[in-house]
């Protein structure tokens, strides 16, 4: 079966790649990128010839007249007389960097060389995403908690971003983690994303007219689940695609009557690429899973109630800390928690009071029932007990909150809880909190230690007692200590996440409700952590002790619970129960890396019902949390996620992207002094940009220009506005002095923003991304530049890409042509042999330039027949890929017809209705599938370019003659 017979989507003939140069009402235009729509194609355009130097501008072919490619065999050549053949050798470095990789390229170009440390269980990741065995970069990144999930997601982007695959990104997260996860992929992979926050969003409101769709307006955005899934913008969302869309903490997408999954379902078929993460991926039913795995692939499954591993293997990766590849790596930069600690704390005579109360009167009473009546009167005693097991404020805002909602008539009830209410504000002087404050002291945290501290509550009340109790006890001023829960503005949450990570903010006890207890990192200052209530549901116990047992954590995590014990007989045991808790998601951290294994419910409601009755019912809480079983096969479910073996995997390769220069930095320093006329030191005023370069501070910094700016308007503004980058740009140069430079606004040296103060030099910088373009435009149009080298016949260097329906690149070869006789074919080499013909010539590190004039009317000819051999190597190359190329799209056609037949088949057992609407929606996502398939085949005819022709270098004439 041929790749044409797959599907039935039409594209148009003609085809434009990203990195070609195309004509547009008669002037000169790069293509950054492109993208089949309707009958033609839109085109990403930076313009080049000097009318429209700079422009960023989109066209629609089918809107404009004339859009025509450059023809590549009547190029003009022209000698190049810049020093070092300089400009010839930044052409040919920012074509490469300009024209992406291969779609499915399994080697890895970028993520390695970000700011962050390169761990073999994160490549393999990456690699994954990329795999040529899915049709589309889909991944559900389950791994535990701590093991760095963002930048797993950062590492993706940036090697999506290489393949020409991530101009248009949408980031969704909880939105008390919007600022981190902006901050990660800034400072460490130079992706910036817009923040719409609740003041982002005004500022939109602001610039653009109401009718006006914001998700066109910003490219990359980073916007709250909250604030995408109200009405509004789901309309918005309809219309627009995106490269990449990235939601995290995606279990909350599991449940299809949700409006987070309704907000999923219209994001998932508008986007190319599509990363989930979540820790906590499954609620433990089949089904629920399934919601996730179809929005990765609809076809992945054919019954959602009954599917195996080697079905959906491809689409989702899970390991915990203690996996093979995680432990061969994670080494010192991880430190072992230590045992957990249970204080117990003994009831004073008021709470014993508050006890009895709840034990007598309202969970066991004798010889009647509890005074309590209407929905959800069976659980409310429980809510009693938990909400003083947390605090006795907590206790007093449950019972006036009840008061409020009873009817009238609820007489008994009424005068159980007044009398409730009574005995819980006699017991204010708390135990608990004598306890903590014992704890909190013996741990260093005190007046004028740094010692940081966690402390959670699920109760707002018990957050507001010890806000108000514990500055006092501790002698410490008040602003050490910072609450944060949901309540607040999104702004203010990341504000006091962002204070506690930063090193010389006063903020030593961080007091927080669950909702830090996902996603936010807090181990940057901090490794103690307590428990001031026990949840009753692992999986809350481990997303909270996440926080601070996580990857770069270097110190042992310490972790506490406090547990108020009661001497009375009923409620004694039960008490101590809750204790074992904190052992029992221990036990699972170091056998399986996810606590939610032990009871396979996979939901933290689910999980405290469970531990509700087993304790109402007097049973062993070993009954209902069993210890890690040894046998896999006792975990049915949990089996997806077990590892895959003992062994440690190969790393992925890596691939040199492009070389012709020593580092970012010198091809940084080239294309300004080649843009600036050898003069950028000079002031902004005198035509220079005050470049200055400190090479023992590994810095270089400088004012950015004017189209330099349009560009960084795109950065976190808070960045622009706290490192002043308008007046000032400062560049870290390498890795080291990179992660020196985040440290040191971690730490807070000197400054008042976790915003490091020169920004990491990485490979897809948009700085470096301003320099390809300068030094692009320094040739006319269609011209190719002629150089003289240590060669022995004239060579071409020239570049081939093949791209598919989308115009993305699915084959790219840098192709060599010597021409030893100028009525023979060429002798070819390709990639790695021209890169060392490059250095053999002398332009690898710079050649020298002697302005031997050069005989442009004799090399003319050699461009058409460069382009001949080069078409007819193209085949060749094509012919010898298809393996790569083809192939797994003839098997991606096949899986999704045997899908749509297998789902068919089993919609003959449903009800009429049901088997009709099923039978709809199979052909509908089949379609589409198989359509994909068809676009992402590759198209006949290769985009062929000549970049530069080097001559022989001409003997001396004095030297001759000698």
């Amino acid at each position: 079966m041929s790749i044409g017979e797959v599907g039935s989507a039409t594209k148009p003939a003609v085809g434009f790649a990203a990195g070609s140069t195309v004509v547009i009402r008669d002037e000169e235009w790069l293509v950054r990128s492109c993208e089949a729509v309707g009958d033609g194609w839109m085109l990403s355009c930076l313009g080049t010839s000097e009318l429209v130097r700079d422009v960023e501008a989109t066209f629609y072919t089918e809107l404009e007249e004339g859009v025509t490619h450059l023809d590549p065999e009547r190029a003009r050549l022209v000698a190049d007389v810049s020093p070092g053949f300089r400009r010839t050798r930044l052409w040919l470095e920012s074509v490469l960097r300009k024209t992406p990789l291969p779609l499915h390229e399994p080697r890895l170009a970028v993520c390695h060389r970000m700011l962050a440390d390169d761990l073999l269980y994160q490549r393999r990741a990456v690699a994954q995403a990329l795999s040529s065995e899915v049709l589309r970069p889909r991944l559900l990144l389950a791994d535990a908690v701590g093991l760095g999930k963002t930048l797993e997601i950062g590492m993706i982007l940036a090697e999506l971003a290489r393949r020409g695959r991530a101009d248009r990104i949408l980031v969704v997260t909880p939105r008390h983690v919007l600022e981190q996860m902006q901050h990660e992929l800034w400072t460490r992979f130079a992706i910036p994303l817009v923040r719409l926050d609740s003041d982002g969003i005004q500022r939109v409101r602001q610039t653009l007219p109401s009718t006006r769709n914001p998700f066109t307006f910003f490219k990359r955005v980073i916007v709250s689940v909250d604030t995408l899934k109200s009405a509004r913008y789901r309309a918005h969302l309809e219309k627009h695609r995106w490269d990449v869309v990235v939601i995290d903490e995606s279990h909350n997408l599991s449940n299809s009557s949700t409006q987070n999954n309704k907000l999923a379902k219209v994001l998932a078929p508008n986007t190319d690429a599509l990363l989930l993460a979540s820790a906590t991926p499954h609620n433990g039913k089949s089904e629920s899973f399934a919601e996730l795995v179809k929005l990765l692939d609809p076809t992945a499954i054919v019954d959602v109630r009954d599917y195996s591993v080697k079905d959906i293997s491809h689409l989702f990766v899970r390991r915990h800390r203690h996996s093979p590849d995680v432990a061969a790596v994670v080494g010192q930069r991880w430190a072992e928690r230590l045992e957990p600690e249970v204080l117990a704390v003994d009831a004073n005579a008021a709470e014993e009071a508050v006890f009895a109360e709840l034990a007598d009167i309202w969970l066991y009473p004798d010889g009647g029932s509890a005074p309590v009546s209407g929905k959800g009167s069976s659980l409310f005693p429980w809510t009693l007990v938990k909400a003083f097991l947390s605090s006795p404020a907590a206790l007093v805002e449950t019972v006036q909150a009840r008061l409020k909602r009873l009817p009238a008539d609820a007489k008994r009830e009424r005068a159980a809880l007044d009398r409730l209410l009574d005995l819980a504000r006699r017991a204010r002087e708390s135990s608990k909190l004598d306890a903590l404050v014992k704890h909190l002291t013996t741990i260093g945290v005190k007046p004028g230690s740094n010692e940081r501290v966690v402390l959670f509550s699920e109760r707002l009340a018990t957050l507001d007692w010890l806000r108000t109790e514990l500055p006092a006890r501790l002698k410490m001023p008040a602003s050490a200590f910072r609450v944060l829960h949901g309540s607040l503005p999104d702004t203010e949450q990341m504000a006091v996440v962002d204070e506690f990570k930063r090193a010389d903010t006063p903020v030593r006890v961080l007091i927080t409700g669950d909702v830090a207890s996902e996603g936010v990192n807090l181990h940057a200052q901090c490794h103690h952590l307590v428990h001031v209530d026990i949840p009753w549901s692992l999986i809350r116990i481990e997303q909270r002790n996440g926080r601070i047992d996580r990857y770069g954590q270097e110190h042992p995590p310490r972790i506490v619970a406090l547990a108020t014990i009661s001497a009375h007989e009923r409620l004694s045991g039960d008490i101590r129960v809750l204790a074992k808790l904190l052992a029992k998601e221990h036990v699972a951290h170091k056998a399986l890396g996810d606590a939610a294994s032990l009871m396979k419910l996979h939901d933290e409601d689910a999980e405290e019902e469970a531990v509700r009755r087993a304790i109402a019912e007097g049973r062993d809480l070993d009954e209902v949390i069993p210890d890690p079983s040894q046998d896999e096969a006792d975990w049915d479910f949990d089996e997806l996620f077990a590892d895959a073996g003992e062994e440690v995997p190969d790393s992925p390769e890596v691939i040199a992207d492009y070389d012709l220069f020593r580092s970012d930095l010198d091809f940084l320093r080239e294309a300004v002094f080649e843009a600036y006329d050898d003069s950028p030191a000079r002031s902004p005023g005198s035509g220079g940009i005050a470049w200055a370069e400190h090479p023992d501070e590994g810095t270089v910094e400088f004012v950015p220009p004017g189209d330099l700016m349009g560009r960084l308007a795109a950065l976190p503004q808070s960045y622009l506005a706290e490192r002043r980058i308008r007046e000032r740009f400062v560049l870290a140069v390498d890795k080291a002095v990179g992660q020196a430079e985040l440290a040191r606004a971690r730490e807070n040296v000197g400054s008042t923003t976790s915003w490091p103060q020169a920004h990491f030099l990485g490979p897809l910088h948009p700085v470096l991304d301003w320099a390809v373009d300068k030094a692009l435009s320094r040739f006319g149009r269609n011209e190719v530049p002629v150089v003289t080298g240590a060669v022995d016949s004239p060579v071409v260097i020239g570049l081939g890409t093949l791209s598919n329906g989308r115009g993305q690149v699915v084959l790219r070869s840098l192709i060599g042509l010597t021409f030893y006789d100028e009525d023979a074919p060429p002798y070819i080499e390709q990639e790695d042999e021209v890169r060392e013909l490059l250095r053999r010539a002398g332009l690898r590190d710079g050649g020298i330039n002697s302005g031997h004039p050069v005989d442009i009317e004799k090399c003319q000819p050699l461009i058409p027949k460069a382009i001949e051999a080069m078409r007819g190597y193209m085949d060749m190359v094509k012919g010898q890929r298809a393996l790569l190329v083809q192939d797994p799209l003839v098997r991606a056609a096949h899986r999704i017809r045997q899908w749509r037949k297998e789902s068919e088949q089993l919609a003959l057992d449903l009800a009429p209705v049901r088997a009709n609407a099923v039978k709809r929606s199979v052909e509908r996502h089949g379609k589409q599938a198989l359509d994909l398939v068809t676009e992402l085949s590759a198209r006949k005819d290769p985009m062929l370019r000549v970049l530069t022709i080097i001559v022989p270098e001409k003997p001396d004439v004095e030297e001759s003659a000698r």
